[in-house]
């Protein structure tokens, strides 16, 4: 069979950038133990109000200048655990998000931070977010909900 040189030279490097590629996938799956996230933390979404944490949703202090906050998305609504739809939080606070939802699928975005998430039921989805600069971002759902979509929003205010 007779090749072209170009075929030939494109041959070459197609082959040897598969190869390149397949080295690093393998290199950080096997020996750096790089996996993609499990799907393993779940609950009922029948039972969410009864299952810990998100039976007490809100703000909790782990350890210094380090929180949970926990948060039930369902219908047009937010829970943060108190009716004013605010969560002051201290400038510099590391804080790990622990949301969920108990009726359909949610986004979940804080505006002007990279925190921004899927809320599918049944799952639990974590992020952890440290916030150097104090003012207020807005929680917004993201994924169309239903006809009330626009209405859910919190505050989150990082104070000195």
């Amino acid at each position: 069979m007779n090749m072209h040189k170009y075929e030939k030279i494109w041959l070459l490097f197609g082959t040897a950038t598969l190869l390149v590629f397949l080295t690093v996938v393998g290199i950080s799956a096997f020996y750096m133990g790089n996996q993609p996230p499990s799907c393993a933390v779940t609950l009922n979404p029948e039972k969410v109000h009864e299952t810990a944490p998100f039976d007490e949703p809100g703000l909790k202090q782990l350890g210094d200048n380090e929180y949970q906050l926990t948060i039930v998305a369902s219908a047009f609504n937010f829970d943060v655990g108190n009716n004013e739809k605010l969560i002051q939080i201290p400038k510099g606070a590391t804080v790990h998000f622990n949301v969920t939802t108990t009726d359909v699928v949610h986004g979940f975005e804080l505006a002007g931070t990279n925190v921004n998430m899927m809320l599918e039921p049944g799952y639990i989805s974590t992020y952890t977010n440290t916030f150097k600069n104090t003012g207020k971002f807005t929680l917004v759902c993201n994924e169309y909900c239903g006809a009330g979509h626009h209405l859910m929003a919190a505050t989150i205010e990082v104070i000195e």
